[in-house]
């Protein structure tokens, strides 16, 4: 049974297509700090169909006419990548907090001109990195900070599975289309290698920096082969630590995604399932100081949900979280842009000297 507080943040959900089908209107809906107040999307039969599966009060066909919704405190920009920062740019200058999908945007220079106008404001920008939210990950990430001392060296990959797409059918709702839908030009999914860094690598980079700490540089190599792409990522941190990741997709085999931690006083393990599993990750930390391993439960790990709570936390009440901020959008846009660079070159690439776009 869910328990609402009494004052609930009122989100407006720009884009009705699969992920905000999958994950979002039920998160809002289900969040105890939130509600989902409108829904916007240009295809107005797809419109109808999810005002009637999800109950907001409003729904609008405009982008525009929400913004100008004084009820509506918050938008989550639910929609291709492409579109992410000129629609984030438009709810920042109407006054609206912004929860915007992952990754940020699509380029270095468009996401910076986005912190320079949000950093005019006292509004709260959140990326919707929702395995920050994953409570094996959140425990993990505070042994990090409080037991494990100067960090060595860290692992983590995602191995995307070519039958991914059987598992998840059964764990999502049936998706509804509209060939009304408003789309990017061209086929953003026909580069390959670029359509899986924006999508996958954003997951596996943000990981990489909750529980790694900063990137400084990576050096990239990239095999391609049956319609398989590989990455193998050496990682350089700011802490002096020394890392390596890895993106397959897809794998003859099940999906995978984890991390090894190793530190000073200790070393920190994950296995992440498929999100839709709504299950937290199996997480073991070893504490050198009582020789223990410790291992949470995560009841609770709707991180689609999750992610929306802290968020509106943040928003009504001021409470610090740790999810993924302007400053960590641009580090993560940085990194995708330095291992594209790096597996195309062959060298070893410094974030900071990256521009442009994956």
């Amino acid at each position: 049974m869910m328990n609402k507080e009494s004052r609930l943040l009122r989100i407006g959900v720009l884009g009705a297509g699969p992920i905000a089908q999958a994950g979002h209107f039920e998160a809002c809906r289900k969040a105890r700090n939130a509600e989902l107040y409108a829904i916007c999307d240009a295809a107005e039969d797809l419109l109808a169909h999810m005002a009637a599966v999800h109950g907001p009060r409003v729904t609008y066909s405009d982008y525009d006419a929400m913004l100008a919704d004084p009820q509506v405190e918050a938008v989550l920009i639910a929609v291709a990548d492409q579109f992410h920062i000129p629609l984030a740019r438009k709810a920042i200058a109407a006054g609206k907090h912004a929860l915007v999908e992952k990754p940020l945007g699509v380029a270095i220079e468009e996401c910076e001109m986005l912190r320079s106008e949000l950093n005019a404001t006292d509004l709260v920008l959140q990326i919707g990195n929702n395995r920050r939210f994953d409570p094996g990950i959140a425990f993990a990430r505070q042994f990090a900070q409080e037991q494990l001392g100067q960090r060595l060296a860290f692992k983590a990959w995602y191995h995307d599975s070519l039958y991914r797409y059987t598992m998840t059918d059964n764990l999502q709702p049936l998706m509804h289309t509209s060939a009304q839908a408003r789309r990017p030009a061209g086929n953003p999914k026909a580069d390959k290698r670029r359509y899986f860094i924006l999508g996958h690598a954003s997951h596996l980079v943000d990981t990489t920096r909750f529980l790694g700490g900063e990137i400084v540089g990576v050096r990239a190599r990239l095999a391609e082969r049956f319609e398989s792409y590989c990455w193998f990522v050496a990682v350089d941190f700011a802490d002096g630590s020394v890392g390596h990741i890895d993106l397959i997709i897809p794998v003859r085999g099940d999906f995978e995604e984890g991390f090894q931690l190793f530190g000073e006083h200790g070393s920190a393990t994950g296995r992440m399932p498929l999100t839709w599993y709504h299950k937290s990750s199996t997480v073991e930390c070893f504490s050198a100081k009582d020789r223990q391993y410790h291992r949470p439960l995560g009841e609770d790990s709707f991180t689609y949900k999750l992610q929306i709570e802290g968020f509106a936390d943040t928003i009504l009440h001021g409470i610090a979280q740790h999810g993924a901020n302007i400053d960590d959008g641009i580090a993560a846009m940085r990194a995708m842009v330095a291992i594209a660079r790096s597996a195309e070159t062959g060298e070893a690439v410094r974030l900071a000297d990256v521009s442009g776009a994956v």
